[in-house]
């Protein structure tokens, strides 16, 4: 059985007693964390929710990035990094710096235009529904 605050895992052990272990991914959250402080993306509560909405995940899974008990896979972590203005190196592995230096491109892995980059910001903005309904619409 678990229970999770900001990076613990709560347990039980088979005496039923409870054990607080580091969550597996718990160096991610943090940096997770920092990224979205510095760019003041909706703090306390509503985070977890605001973060589910804008990368289409569900409510929990967004909850377990920012608590380390689950990773994001590697396209999120890149457009997490490019949408926060982050360092991916950094994001993902914690080497280098949180912010892009002079000179560095802040789209490395970026594959589509201008104009789809922000259809694609306002699609994820979208609540579930509404992506659904749009999507069925263009199809």
């Amino acid at each position: 059985m678990h229970d999770t605050a900001l990076g613990w895992a709560f347990c039980r052990n088979e005496n039923n007693q409870g054990i607080r272990m580091a969550a597996p991914h718990e160096e991610f959250a943090d940096r997770l964390r920092h990224m979205l402080d510095r760019a003041d993306f909706v703090p306390g509560r509503g985070r977890t929710g605001a973060l589910a909405d804008r990368y289409a995940v569900s409510r929990e899974t967004a909850r377990k990035w920012l608590t380390g008990l689950a990773l994001p896979e590697l396209s999120r972590i890149i457009a997490l990094a490019k949408d926060f203005n982050a360092s991916l190196e950094w994001l993902a592995t914690g080497r280098g710096h949180v912010q892009l230096r002079v000179g560095e491109a802040s789209a490395v892995y970026r594959r589509v235009t201008g104009s789809e980059d922000r259809l694609l910001d306002a699609f994820r903005r979208l609540p579930e529904a509404k992506r659904k309904a749009l999507v069925e619409f263009l199809s």
